[in-house]
């Protein structure tokens, strides 16, 4: 079965587009575009309507696409920053009205439940303990935490690239001040997250989403990006300390030439980090699994089993 996934989030609006069959997902065309639909969201609580043209422009070439496929079924699923906007079900209604696709706002519980189907899907073998996925996202992380294909435990919590950059790095570079507040508020978010006897029984971790991508791009210097290097590159808690402290250091214009990190994803890459690093060492995690396997991939599957 043919299936286009569209993910309406935070800070990208990426397409997805493959055949589905038995619980394999066989990607015929994905495409990624930096939107940053949350802009401006943690101070005015609404949608720009800057940003919401620039997510209806990209969308305009995605249905393009997805009618050029001849897809079977094509669904959208739209976030934290459609859920936390005060007029995101009045976006989501244009997005139906304006675009034909069929546009859920994803709970957090949905979202991570969607994000672990795709992460583990082929991953992880029966009796081998518990899987943590962790997806950094532009307005939330979700931690989702399971066995055997199956959630055991998950938590959605606002904390995301675009939100915590807006709130906390004012500078160019951030100044000291900024970097610890942004630390210090991060742990306090996820301090507590998942109870402890799950958190414990943790064997393996697998990161997704745009900034965990990004850092395996980084340390490889890929240029130009490709998604088969980054499938499955350990990342260790080292590496992305360093990444953390050179490009913390750096003014905008020079992350942006940083190889293998894409110059869209230079303004909110230092918040990235510091979710991720904080995020695994909650979850007491030296490394992680990178994957391009992650809600797009979730969603299609839960479509195909319909």
């Amino acid at each position: 079965m043919r299936i286009a996934v569209v993910d309406i989030g935070s800070n990208s609006t990426r397409l997805l587009i493959a055949d589905v069959e038995d619980g394999t997902v066989d990607e015929r065309d994905r495409r990624t575009q930096v939107t940053r639909l949350a802009d401006g969201l943690e101070r005015t609580g609404e949608l720009s309507s800057t940003s919401i043209e620039r997510v209806h422009t990209v969308l305009a070439g995605y249905v393009d696409a997805i009618e050029q496929a001849r897809c079977e079924a094509a669904v959208a699923v739209m976030t934290s920053a459609v859920r936390d906007a005060a007029n995101g079900e009045a976006f989501a209604a244009e997005v139906r009205a304006r675009h034909g696709l069929n546009a859920n706002v994803l709970t957090g519980d949905e979202e991570a439940r969607l994000t672990f189907l795709g992460a583990a899907a082929g991953r992880w073998a029966p009796g081998h303990g518990v899987l943590a996925v962790i997806d950094v996202g532009g307005g939330s992380t979700e931690l989702v935490a399971g066995r055997d294909g199956t959630v055991e435990g998950h938590v959605s919590l606002q904390l995301g690239v675009v939100r915590h950059s807006e709130r906390h790095l004012r500078h160019d570079p951030p100044e000291p001040d900024e970097l610890v507040a942004l630390g210090d508020d991060v742990r306090e978010t996820l301090s507590g997250a998942l109870p402890e006897d799950l958190r414990t029984a943790i064997t393996a971790g697998v990161a997704v989403a745009g900034t965990p991508t990004s850092c395996a791009a980084m340390a490889m210097k890929l240029e130009p990006y490709d998604p088969s290097a980054v499938e499955g590159f350990l990342l260790e808690a080292g590496v992305l300390e360093e990444q953390l402290a050179r490009l913390a250091d750096m003014r905008l214009q020079e992350r942006r030439r940083v190889p293998g990190l894409h110059p869209d994803r230079a303004v909110t890459i230092v918040a990235g980090i510091t979710i991720l690093l904080e995020a695994m060492r909650a979850l007491e995690l030296e490394r992680v699994t990178v994957s391009e396997h992650d809600i797009l991939h979730g969603a299609a599957l839960e479509r195909a089993s319909r």
